[in-house]
């Protein structure tokens, strides 16, 4: 049904940032289980994404805002932030297993902050800066995001190398599949915008 990458051949293409990486059934590393990426960089440098599809537990938008100092406990009225209803619960996503400490938003183009946000492709952005969670808490940030902890990274040829190993599928990414909050069926999703019954994967299946 498939066949397996060559990493000539996946240069070949350009690079896949902007794309989605889809875990194959044999992944190994639990962290990637049935994990979906959106590639916010990849280049001969390396490759940098983050998981859409797994929550963290146990925080959530205002515990994010605590953790950081931007909305002190008990103290909301002086910073002038009064979260509405849905970013009290607004999850917050396991990015990657790298920089666990670190947060990215993965977010529509309407909001751009100049130096600081990185435009990755069809209306997709990623800012990494306070500034975006500030601009969210107060009703200015941008119409849709995804807030994430850590990220997950590749050194030089290291993706390549996993794709011919047939550790991932690719495909490209849509807003909704990145965006919205069932997360519980993006992995199925993503195999579906390639034509792929995951009941008809095999372990030795490369990339569409």
């Amino acid at each position: 049904m498939t066949k397996t990458a060559d990493i000539t051949d996946l240069q070949s293409q350009g690079f896949l940032d902007g794309q989605l990486l889809i875990a194959m059934p044999r992944m190994s590393d639990r962290r990637f289980q049935r994990s979906v990426i959106y590639l916010c960089a990849h280049s001969e440098q390396g490759a940098m994404g983050l998981i859409v599809n797994q929550n963290a537990e146990h925080i959530d938008f205002p515990d994010l805002l605590e953790r950081l100092g931007l909305v002190p406990e008990d103290d909301a009225e002086d910073t002038g932030i009064e979260l509405p209803n849905d970013l009290l619960t607004m999850p917050i996503h396991i990015g990657g297993p790298v920089e666990t400490g670190r947060g990215f938003v993965l977010h529509s183009s309407d909001y751009f902050a100049t130096e600081a946000t990185l435009p990755i492709r069809d209306g997709i952005c990623l800012t990494a800066t306070l500034d975006i969670l500030r601009a969210i808490a107060a009703g200015k940030g941008p119409v849709r995001s995804l807030l994430a902890l850590g990220y997950a990274g590749w050194s030089p040829g290291q993706l390549e190398s996993e794709i011919q190993a047939n550790g991932w599928l690719h495909c490209p990414a849509d807003m909704d599949l990145v965006f919205d909050d069932d997360n519980e069926t993006k992995y199925l999703r993503a195999l579906a915008k390639i034509g792929i019954d995951p009941s008809h994967l095999v372990s030795d299946a490369g990339h569409a």
